[in-house]
C-alpha cells in the first residue's frame, strides 16, 4: 500500500492524501521536431512569446512551490533547449532552497552544444527522448533527420559530467518494438539507462490498440533471451519498473502508464510555459497562475490557487484500454503540457 505523507503546514496535498512534491516545468511550447505521437500532423498553435513566463516569474513561482514542499523541478517543453539563456534559468533554480533535484527532459537535437554550459550552470540529470536508432524510422516519427545528432549529444553530455543519463523510448508495436535489443546493447555500450514507455493516447497522435505494446509483453521478450534482475525503486513515487542484465552496464526499465497505472503514487503537478498549472497529465482542467502573478497577486494568493489546483487532481486517469472504441483525449496534446 502506498505510504501517505503526513502534511505539513506548507505541503501541497490533494484530496486523496497524496503529497505533491514534484513540478514539471515547461519553459517553452515550441519544438524542433514534430513527433507523431506528441503532436497532430497539422501542427499546433503556439502561444505568443509575451505570454510565456519570464525567468523572474518562473523564479518567483519556483520559490513559492519550494516553500510549499516541492523538492524536484523538471525542465520540459516543447523542447527546453530552444529557450534562450537556459543556463541562466538553471542557475536561478539551483539556488532556490528546498529544490534538491533539477533534471531536464530533451529530444537531444541541440544537446551537443548545450550540454557543457548546462552542466556548468548546475543541471545534474538528463532524460533524452530517442525512439529509434535507425535513420529512416527517426525521420518517419519525428518528421526530421538526425538520430546521429542525438547520440552525439548524449556522448557530449557524458563528457561534460552528466551521470546516469536516461534514454526514453516510446514503444510502438509494428514500428520500433523490434529495436528493444538494439537499445539494450546501446545501454551497455554507453552505460545509460533505457526506459521503454507505453504508447499513450493523446489528441491527434493516431493511437490504436493494435500499436499498443504492454510492458509485460516487452519484458517477456527480454527475459526469453536474458536472465534479468529487478531493481528496487529509489522512491515509492518513481514511475519506472527497473531491471538490469547481469554483467552488462546500464539499466532498462518500463513506464507502464496504461497497463499498470501508477496514479496512486503520483506526486506531480505540471506548469505550462504560459503559466497554467495542470494537476494531471490526462486532465484538461488547469488553473491560471500567470494572470494573477502579473496582476499583483501576493504569494498567499498564489498559494491558494496552487492548493485549489491540487484539489482538482483526479484519483486516476481513465482506463483507456477498456475503451474498445479507441480512446482519444480531446483537446490535450503532449507538446503543450510538457509530457
Amino acid at each position: 500500500m502506498e505510504t501517505r505523507h503526513p502534511p505539513t503546514p506548507e505541503a501541497i496535498v490533494d484530496r486523496f492524501g497524496r503529497r505533491l512534491v514534484y513540478l514539471r516545468l515547461s519553459v517553452t511550447d515550441r519544438c524542433n521536431l514534430q513527433c507523431a505521437y506528441c503532436r497532430p500532423a497539422e501542427g499546433v498553435a503556439h502561444v505568443d512569446r509575451e505570454e510565456i513566463l519570464r525567468f523572474e516569474e518562473i523564479d518567483r513561482l519556483a520559490r513559492l512551490f519550494a516553500g510549499m514542499g516541492v523538492t524536484k523541478v523538471r525542465l520540459t517543453g516543447g523542447e527546453p533547449l530552444l529557450r534562450r539563456r537556459l543556463p541562466e534559468l538553471v542557475r536561478r533554480l539551483t539556488a532556490i532552497p528546498g529544490i534538491r533535484s533539477l533534471p531536464m527532459t530533451t529530444n537531444g537535437i541541440l544537446l551537443e552544444e548545450s550540454a557543457r554550459p548546462l552542466r556548468e550552470a548546475g543541471l545534474e540529470r538528463l532524460n533524452v527522448s530517442l525512439d529509434t536508432l535507425r535513420e529512416d524510422r527517426f525521420e518517419a516519427i519525428t518528421r526530421s533527420s538526425g538520430p546521429g545528432r542525438v547520440l552525439r549529444g548524449i556522448e557530449e553530455a557524458q563528457r561534460a559530467g552528466f551521470q546516469q543519463i536516461k534514454v526514453n523510448v516510446v514503444l510502438i508495436r509494428g514500428f520500433n518494438d523490434d529495436e528493444v535489443f538494439d537499445f539494450l546493447a546501446y545501454a551497455d555500450a554507453r552505460d545509460v539507462n533505457v526506459r521503454f514507455i507505453e504508447f499513450m493516447p493523446f489528441e491527434g497522435n493516431g493511437w490504436s490498440r493494435e500499436q499498443f505494446l504492454p510492458y509485460r509483453e516487452a519484458l517477456e521478450r527480454i527475459t526469453a533471451r536474458f536472465a534479468v534482475e529487478p531493481l528496487p525503486r529509489e522512491h515509492s513515487s518513481d514511475p519506472a519498473l527497473e531491471f538490469r542484465v547481469p554483467k552488462q552496464r546500464g539499466r532498462f526499465g518500463f513506464i507502464a502508464s496504461l497497463s499498470e497505472s501508477f496514479c496512486a503514487a503520483c506526486t506531480r503537478l505540471r506548469l505550462s510555459a504560459d503559466g497554467r498549472l495542470r494537476p494531471c497529465l490526462h486532465q484538461e482542467t488547469s488553473v491560471d497562475l500567470k494572470g494573477p502573478l502579473r496582476s499583483g497577486a501576493t504569494d498567499a494568493d498564489l498559494a491558494r490557487l496552487i492548493r485549489g489546483a491540487a484539489h482538482l487532481k483526479q484519483e486516476a486517469h481513465p482506463d483507456y484500454l477498456a475503451d474498445l472504441a479507441g480512446p482519444q483525449v480531446s483537446g490535450i496534446t503532449m507538446t503543450t503540457i510538457g509530457g
